[in-house]
This record gives C-alpha cells, structure tokens and sequence, in this order.
C-alpha cells in the first residue's frame, strides 16, 4: 500500500468513528477515547463557519456531543494528496452529511498530518468550508 492510501484510509476511518460517536451508534466512552487519539495535542481546527478549535476544543466537543446527531450519514469523495513528505501530509477532500428531515450539508476540507517516530498519523491541523 502506497503512503497516499494510508491518509485517504485515515480520513475515511477517523469519519467512521466521528460519525458512530455523533449518531449514537457507539456510546461507549472508550470510542471517545479512540478518535481524540488521531488528534495531535497540538491540533487546530477552522470550523466552516469561521470558529477556531484547539484540542481541548475538540475534546470538549466531541465529549459534549456524543449521540447528539441520531440517523447521521457521512460520506467522503474526492480524496486528493496535496503534499507529503517525511514529517506527514496535507490532504483535501469532500464532506457530505445527512440528518434525517434536515438539509444535507458538504463541505471542502483540508487536513494536515504529523507523523509520529513510530510511524503514526495525527491530525495536526483541518480547515472546512461550506461548499457552493
């Protein structure tokens, strides 16, 4: 497997487990746990609506939100490697979700990654956007 596969594999599992944990399809605190884990402590975040997260944002909200998005649908396209290097890789892709009765949103993201010395990925920094 080539190292692009390994991020595009990254963005698609870290949405699976995003979206178990906002549906309420895991409730378990562990599954918390787990996705926190993919974010480096040093992680920022440019919401699409402009807010800007750091990790403890992001714990406190995904802690928060557990559960808060019944019959939420994720879907991820256009998986595009921007840059890579030994340190890690910026990768951009397409974010569509569903709420059962609610409008469908997309999004355009951005997400830079840190790679551990063990070889590990982090997210270090993601930027959204509304799309058009």
């Amino acid at each position: 497997m080539n190292a692009s596969n390994l991020y595009f594999d990254d963005v698609l599992t870290t949405h699976v487990l995003i979206r178990e944990w906002l549906s309420g399809e895991a409730t378990a605190p562990q599954h918390c746990a787990a996705l926190l884990a993919r974010f480096s402590l040093d992680f920022t975040m440019v919401s699409p609506g402009g807010k800007r997260l750091d990790h403890a944002g992001l714990t406190a909200l995904f802690q928060g939100a557990g559960g808060s998005r019944p019959g939420l649908a994720m879907r991820i396209s256009d998986l595009t490697l921007i840059q890579e290097s030994a340190a890690g890789a910026t990768v951009s892709y397409r974010e569509f979700q569903s709420l059962p009765g609610a409008e469908n949103t997309e999004r355009l993201s951005t997400v830079v990654y840190e790679k551990t010395p063990d070889g590990g990925l982090l997210w270090r920094h993601l930027h959204e956007t509304w799309a058009a």
